[in-house]
């Protein structure tokens, strides 16, 4: 991504904030560069995440709200950092900054999740304005933010949308609407020095089937492998969603969520490209079983700050 979300421009927007903020960004660790830039401060307690496309900037306001009402109901999150007004804005950039949670062994684990998870769906739902469950409107909101794909991939996954929107609206309408995380596997959780497991990353939480949050393990086991992690998140949650009458279309929508993830990137990634088109012709040649590679194994890092990957998109 070029210009005032590239890299480079994200690194200055972090610095930028810092200073604002009156804390120190060196020995700052780039963790996530996808959507959001997300870094690390650890020295100063906090973690960045600066939004990296205009057409999820209303997410950032989302993420702080459901902040400040996890913290209210002590929810199994992180908690966004103390005295600071959110969110931060720098220039074109939007942030929110959270309390940084120094790494404890052992590392979460599915059983994890799927206790954590248990608790999450059992909270109330927040009385905040949160979106409903639409991945076809999300597909949709990625595509018209996209330089440089191919019409005929662009016209495959408008309709794709088309076909797939009518069944959510049917699945959405069966089931009670539950507070859903939205993107639910292990690499967003951390454990917390008292032992405790939260979670973090809430900018897909909305309202839906609580269903989405276990078909992201088992559709992330099925594209990229892995041995028992689905089977462990079921036996741990107490449902396997696999077994669900709607499973396809919680596969499909999960699907679709992890290609259109890569229509802004792929203009300026060559390696995100292709692997954005191998998957796509995964699903045009209905093969369930082509594994995938992470989008984030095919960005190494520049500048010497680290990039960790996450490996469920």
């Amino acid at each position: 991504m070029s210009g005032r979300f590239s890299e480079e421009a994200t690194t200055a927007a972090m610095h930028d904030i810092a200073a604002t903020l009156g804390v120190s960004s060196e020995g700052a660790q780039l963790l996530q560069l996808t959507n959001n830039a997300v870094f690390a401060l650890p020295r100063s307690g906090v973690v960045v995440r600066i939004a990296r496309t205009h057409q999820l900037l209303d997410r950032v306001t989302k993420v702080v709200q459901l902040g400040h009402w996890f913290a209210r109901i002590d929810a199994p999150t992180i908690r966004l950092a103390p005295d600071v007004e959110q969110p931060v804005r720098v220039g074109d950039h939007v942030a929110s900054v959270w309390s940084y949670v120094q790494p404890q062994p052992p590392a979460p684990t599915v059983g994890d999740l799927g206790l954590v998870l248990r608790e999450f769906h059992a909270l109330d739902v927040a009385a905040i304005a949160l979106p409903a469950w639409d991945p076809v409107g999300d597909a949709r909101r990625r595509l018209a933010d996209a330089d440089g794909l191919d019409p005929n991939d662009r016209d495959f996954l408008v309709k794709w949308c088309d076909r797939l929107e009518p069944q959510l609206v049917a699945l959405s309408h069966r089931e009670d609407p539950k507070l859903v995380h939205g993107d639910a596997h292990v690499g967003n959780l951390l454990r917390e020095a008292s032992g405790r497991t939260v979670m973090c990353d809430f900018d897909a939480t909305c309202i839906g089937p609580w269903q989405v949050d276990l078909a992201a393990v088992a559709v992330g086991e099925a594209r990229f492998g892995g041995t028992g992690l689905h089977e462990g998140l079921a036996s741990a949650y107490g449902y396997d969603v696999t077994s669900d009458q709607s499973w396809t279309v919680f596969r499909e929508a999960r699907e679709l969520k992890m290609i259109a993830a890569a229509v802004p990137l792929i203009r300026n990634s060559p390696s995100v490209a292709g692997e954005f088109s191998g998957r796509l012709q995964s699903v045009r040649r209905d093969d369930p079983k082509a594994r995938w590679k992470p989008f984030a194994d095919l960005a190494p890092s520049r500048h010497g700050i680290h990039l960790s990957a996450n490996r469920h998109t």
